[in-house]
């Protein structure tokens, strides 16, 4: 009887994560789950800690860890010459926790232009970017580059960088007075529908 009432009470956590894209506040879960006080919602999450569902950010926030739909994994499917496929369900998969890494340190971009086309980044796809990695040559990074903001490659060369783009109608930029990045990009996602 207890389990189910806290299935119940993780699943309303749950829904209003994918409502609202954020997890709820400390207030809010007293509300959301009907708690009389916030000791009660202290409790409730640590109990979410402890079944590594949730964690807190550096700001104390609730992030969530292992709440995303998870996706059936069915098999593998060949990309060169046809072969018979075969369902089988190989494991499930949260795509959240398979592409991010770093969830405190991760944002996502709606891509505007196309000077990334080359690299298969086009206009109108997300991508994924992690603050906390330190960019090696060849990454792709989103940088603030004397003053704009830009997305390109992070080429680095003794002690000059040059940001270049991976299309032929665009320059390669080299900072004149300020570079700053703002991560790394880790993942493109396009919806192809």
């Amino acid at each position: 009887m207890q389990d189910d009432i806290f299935i119940e009470r993780v699943k309303k956590v749950i829904s209003f994560y994918h409502q609202k894209r954020r997890m709820p506040s400390y207030s809010e879960i007293v509300e959301l789950l009907g708690f009389s006080s916030k000791n009660a919602s202290y409790k409730f999450v640590q109990k979410l800690i402890k079944l590594n569902l949730v964690e807190k950010d550096e700001k104390g926030k609730l992030t969530p860890k292992r709440i995303s739909n998870y996706l059936r994994v069915l098999g593998v499917i060949e990309a060169g010459f046809p072969s018979p496929a075969e369902e089988e369900l190989i494991d499930t998969l949260s795509l959240e926790r398979w592409l991010i890494s770093n969830p405190t340190s991760t944002f996502i971009l709606k891509v505007k232009g196309d000077s990334m086309l080359n690299a298969g980044i086009l206009p109108g796809d997300m991508v994924l970017v992690d603050r906390s990695l330190n960019p090696k040559s060849g990454d792709i990074v989103i940088a603030e580059v004397d003053g704009q903001w830009t997305m390109k490659y992070f080429i680095k060369k003794g002690d000059e960088i040059t940001l270049a783009p991976a299309n032929p109608k665009y320059k390669p930029i080299k900072p004149k007075s300020e570079l700053k990045i703002g991560g790394v990009v880790i993942s493109v996602i396009r919806k192809l529908r």
